[in-house]
């Protein structure tokens, strides 16, 4: 049972590294998830300390991520059609012109969105899309931050016991 709950952590948490950039996939919540298997095997070294910080880190990641994109876009002189469009546009560039599109779908949902607000000032519009391609990267920085702190900390613990079972099969 132990192995299976080894290789179930190293799964998770690089799906959830993957799922940082990925918005349909909770990345910090399947990397968290990863760490959990690790520390229900009988030879973790992973205190209950360590759970309850990284389930902090793991809730104001999300948290932040969440408010980051409409906050930055306000922050940057955008409207709510700005911070509408900037969330538009991360689930059209994601379905629609992937992988490209999660990254450049929140600036151009922004502009496109202040465009529809006020379409007399496109500076603004472009300045609001940059804020919230700012608030894309940030956000994501803050995750893979995040979930590559869980795969090291899951790799650790479970480096010893994986070598030497990976030893007797090979």
């Amino acid at each position: 049972m132990d192995i299976t709950l080894a290789l179930l952590a190293l799964l998770f948490t690089v799906v959830g590294i993957i799922g940082c950039i990925v918005p349909a996939l909770p990345g910090v919540i399947l990397s968290y998830a990863g760490l959990l298997c690790s520390w229900f095997t009988s030879y973790s070294t992973i205190g209950t300390a360590a759970l309850w910080i990284w389930l902090a880190v793991t809730v104001a990641v999300s948290v932040i991520d969440y408010y980051l994109p409409a906050w930055m876009t306000r922050r940057f002189g955008g409207s709510r059609s700005g911070a509408i469009g900037a969330t538009v546009g991360v689930f059209a560039g994601f379905f629609f012109f992937p992988p490209l599109g999660v990254i450049l779908g929140p600036f151009f949902g922004a502009v496109i969105g202040e465009l529809l607000h006020d379409k007399s000032d496109p500076a603004k519009a472009f300045l609001v899309g940059t804020g919230s391609f700012l608030s894309f990267i940030v956000g994501t920085g803050l995750k893979l931050a995040a979930a590559v702190g869980m795969l090291l900390h899951v790799v650790a613990d479970i480096w010893g016991p994986l070598r030497e079972w990976l030893a007797t099969i090979f």
